[in-house]
């Protein structure tokens, strides 16, 4: 994640959470093999809403979560959580549950599971999507007591531990990697980080927009009076109502948390040429952004934390080189 911190208990609560969201790899763990039924193999992973009780080993129990997080079931993930971390998950947005089932499988879009077993014995759940099949090998439990560890590898390069906790009601998820998961204090810096995955798609939905205003202007020799003159063409072809350069998205002015507006502006006296200015807001200021933008025809962006106004031409520069060369 992307945020400044000014104290250590931030930095370290940011690591962890890049933990999460990438699936960093730890360490590079054994390969043993892992006995299970006869029955389960090249089986077809059991969808979560069908099973009625949670697994007995912690190996099993894993591949339930994972079955999960691919089929993006965010109604069933619940289970495999503590009370504590269970209640507050159900407390979040439909939207922020799903991208923490995305941080398990680092896939996107929900899919099918299937469960296979490898030539060593070990488990192999595949989830398969309209565009990428995940492949991830689960390898043997490490138990101590009411603590196990099962290692993962998730093609082709990632590798990273799953802790696991022995409850009455069955094994519950209790970290990935080196972070232990405690949605509470995590949500401020999901929070964070989601805020500043919005702020970036506004901007490159401003860029996006600008750069279909020149397109136009040059085929045209004119401003679009408005958005929906950039929008999609019917089937008979472009013309200046209809130009097709912008999504249906775009020409409806909102963008994931924002609300973009366009103007044309006079340039003044004695210049016959027009300009126009673009801006960016949130649409629920502190939730789904705080920086509000702005952007003429020169494509120099603008902006700053407005308390929810809009930007406008007198706010400082914003220097996108800097922010993209930060490592992410």
């Amino acid at each position: 994640m992307r945020q400044n911190k000014t104290s250590e208990n931030g930095a370290v609560a940011r690591a962890l959470a890049v933990c999460l969201a990438g699936m960093m790899i730890v360490g590079i763990m054994p390969k043993v093999s892992l006995a299970i039924p006869q029955a389960a193999k090249n089986a077809p992973a059991a969808a979560p809403s069908q099973q009625s009780a949670m697994p007995e080993d912690p190996a099993s129990t894993l591949t339930g979560i994972l079955t999960t997080a691919c089929q993006q079931d965010t109604a069933k993930f619940p289970e495999y959580l503590s009370p504590k971390n269970a209640a507050f998950y159900k407390q979040l947005t439909a939207a922020q549950q799903v991208a923490i089932l995305r941080r398990l499988v680092l896939l996107d879009d929900p899919g099918r599971a299937l469960l296979s077993t490898r030539a060593d014995g070990t488990l192999e759940l595949r989830c398969e999507t309209r565009s990428v099949t995940r492949q991830i090998h689960i390898g043997a439990p490490r138990t101590d007591q009411n603590i196990s560890f099962v290692p993962i590898d998730v093609k082709p390069d990632r590798q990273i531990d799953f802790g696991l906790l022995a409850t009455k009601e069955g094994w519950r998820l209790l970290s990935i990697g080196v972070l232990m998961l405690d949605f509470a204090q995590l949500q401020p810096e999901w929070d964070a980080q989601d805020m500043a995955d919005r702020e970036e798609v506004a901007i490159e939905a401003l860029h996006k927009i600008r750069a279909a205003i020149d397109t136009y202007q040059k085929a045209f020799e004119k401003l679009p009076e408005t958005l929906a003159q950039l929008g999609p063409a019917p089937k008979e072809g472009i013309s200046p109502d209809a130009a097709g350069l912008i999504s249906a998205e775009l020409v409806a002015g909102a963008v994931e948390g924002y609300a973009l507006r366009y103007r044309v502006v006079p340039a003044g006296s004695g210049n016959v040429d027009t300009q126009f200015e673009l801006a960016a807001t949130p649409t629920e200021y502190g939730k789904s952004g705080k920086r509000s933008f702005y952007m003429s025809e020169t494509g120099k962006l603008r902006g700053a934390d407005k308390a929810g106004a809009p930007a406008t031409i007198a706010d400082p520069l914003i220097d996108e080189t800097a922010s993209k060369q930060t490592p992410q």
